[in-house]
């Protein structure tokens, strides 16, 4: 009985385990990385970015990555500003979670999402953008709410090229 007992914990702690939540779908093509540079006071960081800006790209996101490049990431481009939540479900790796205005500023940060929670992370504000990148990034290269990001989607790329 004992025996029993114990193997099904073990059958249940398996089965329970976030790794087996989901099975990998077919990959998404986000296209070539494009170029993103956050501006913060301690100068310019560059980052190459995929793009999401389908429903099914945004509904995957950074899900069933093992691993996400120093200085690279994925922008979340809506069609118009909302209020966006993002959770980290069927993601294994840990992300910063910038929540970006229109006019390319950052207005919230969430550090160090943990891998597989349901819970929501919230703008609590209007956003135009969501940028995920690599835990730990943002504190790492000083990046803060205020800061700038560069890039097309924002108009701003041209403030990029003059620092």
């Amino acid at each position: 009985m004992k025996r029993l007992s114990m193997t099904l914990i073990a059958l249940f702690a398996f089965a329970a385990s976030p790794a087996t939540f989901a099975q990998d779908p077919a990959p998404l093509d986000f296209g070539p990385p494009e170029k993103l540079v956050i501006l913060s006071e301690t100068g310019p960081k560059v980052f190459q970015v995929e793009i999401a800006d389908t429903d099914k790209e945004q509904a995957r996101g950074m899900m069933y990555r093992e691993s996400v490049p120093d200085m690279t990431g994925m922008l979340f481009e809506f069609d118009r500003p909302k209020v966006a939540t993002i959770w980290m479900k069927n993601t294994a790796v840990s992300l910063d979670i910038l929540f970006v205005r229109s006019n390319g500023k950052i207005l919230k940060i969430e550090h160090s999402a943990t891998p597989y929670t349901l819970r929501n992370s919230s703008s609590e504000a209007p956003v135009a953008a969501v940028l995920e990148l690599g835990a730990g990034q943002a504190l790492e290269l000083g990046i803060m709410p205020g800061d700038l990001v560069a890039h097309e989607f924002f108009g701003t790329e041209k403030q990029a090229n003059a620092n």
